[in-house]
């Protein structure tokens, strides 16, 4: 990835658009302004065509002065004091409010998602996902088949890859059980232990901020930084700063807790108060921050499965805003288009599972294998993995005999379909995971 273009100072061309008596041009466009469609960077708007009788420069002054006009300041600091800024700019605020509609209630999500019935299959898959594609950004490289067999046989990881993606699936659990706590500094390092515990060169780094003699830059393996942190002797103020603003203590005004939760994502990326795992625990605290705000079906979604599609966007978004004036709007603006995308890849998922779902009971239909109480029960199963079914409760659900019953699970059972454990007196039959394939195999 390339450093995107410095943006001309903008004190250098209003000094040099005042010497060539340009200003008025300038301050006209003000009036009656041509903006680009997008909140474009300098390295970006330089390739456009400036408005009739502007320079390129002076296009770029003028859409400044327009965007310091309806700037907002948040409490975050630049290692030198200088603040950051946003400015809630189309699309943004279509964004939040489907944002609000959508993660904030049941409104516009599909139905699996919100019935009680069938929601944690889906709760455990988006768990999965996150965990190894936020991984997977960090470096981790294993297949997803064998992250999923880890994750749901519970075997113990075979290298420091499959370690990552445990830390970050049991990380995501644990967001779950904190969202109803203000934020600390204790959760932090809580965070930051549980997605790199077993996972660092140095145990002693786990859980812990870095040290004086620990620099720590971002760059590539060319050796181009891109980021040079704040110092490790301002990272304790600096934390509890980010805390007071986490927990809606700053500022005064009033933010909406969906940009909330991103500039704290986009915070502690900045900081990089760790020697690893920054990103990790940037991604779980903007989770962390939703689901604190309300937003409680964020956990079906992942954002880092979106990243990963293009990653260099996301390090431009950062690069974007700390090479311009401190500009959190290009992080802002990026971070609202995953979660449309996040929105829409989960409706798509949720479609396709329904459609394959249907088209596997069609087929057992139409073969004709099973009888119509092991089809309705197959049926049930398919939409909730993990269900138990006993003997009893097979027999009162389709008002028949014991032994009628007991024939009927016993032979799904023997058809591979079913695993039975005798749980005190009772069997107890679970659908296998791979229902679906087997029952695919079996039409």
């Amino acid at each position: 990835m390339k450093k995107p273009t410095v943006p001309p100072g903008v004190g250098e061309v209003l000094e040099e658009t005042q010497r060539a008596d340009r200003l008025n041009a300038v301050l006209e466009t003000l009036s009656k302004p041509s903006w680009p469609d997008r909140y474009l960077h300098w390295h970006k708007l330089r390739h456009h065509k400036p408005p009739t009788g502007l320079s390129h420069r002076e296009w770029w002054l003028a859409l400044k002065l327009h965007r310091y006009s309806q700037y907002r300041t948040v409490p975050l600091r630049s290692a030198g004091g200088i603040p950051f800024n946003y400015v809630l700019s189309d699309p943004a605020p279509e964004r939040l409010h489907d944002i609000d509609l959508r993660l904030g209630g049941s409104i516009g999500m599909p139905s699996p998602i919100t019935n009680p019935d069938t929601k944690d299959q889906y709760l455990v898959r988006s768990l999965i996902e996150e965990a190894i594609t936020s991984s997977q950004l960090e470096g981790a490289a294993t297949t997803r088949s064998e992250a999923k067999d880890m994750i749901r046989s519970g075997r113990p990881p075979r290298d420091r890859s499959e370690q990552m993606i445990l830390n970050n699936y049991r990380t995501m659990q644990q967001i779950g059980k904190l969202k109803h706590k203000p934020l600390t500094k204790k959760i932090v390092l809580e965070l930051h232990r549980l997605v790199t515990d077993g996972a660092l060169n140095d145990p002693a780094d786990v859980g812990r901020i870095r040290r004086a003699d620990q620099k720590i830059d971002v760059g590539d393996d060319l050796g181009q930084v891109f980021h040079v942190p704040p110092p490790a002797d301002q990272l304790d103020d600096r934390m509890a700063e980010m805390c007071n603003f986490a927990n809606g203590r700053t500022p005064s005004r009033f933010i909406h807790p969906v940009v909330r939760s991103i500039i704290l994502h986009f915070w502690l990326a900045y900081d990089h108060p760790f020697v690893d795992g920054n990103g990790r625990t940037a991604r779980a605290l903007f989770y962390w921050s939703m689901l604190h705000h309300g937003f409680s079906l964020c956990e079906f979604i992942s954002i880092s499965e979106i990243i990963l599609k293009a990653p260099a966007k996301y390090g431009r978004a950062f690069l974007y805003t700390e090479t311009d004036d401190n500009d959190l709007t290009y992080f802002l603006l990026y971070h609202l288009d995953v979660l449309r995308r996040a929105i829409k890849q989960l409706h798509d998922y949720v479609v396709r599972r329904t459609e394959r779902i249907q088209a596997v009971e069609r087929r057992m239909r139409t073969a004709q294998v099973l009888n119509h109480r092991q089809q309705a029960l197959i049926s049930h199963a398919l939409r909730h993995i993990g269900h138990r079914y006993t003997i009893e409760s097979h027999r009162t659900s389709h008002n028949v005999v014991h032994q009628t019953a007991r024939t009927d699970l016993l032979d799904l059972a023997r058809r591979g379909l079913m695993t039975k454990e005798k749980i005190g007196r009772q069997w107890h039959f679970t659908p296998v995971t791979d229902l679906e394939r087997r029952l695919t195999k079996l039409s």
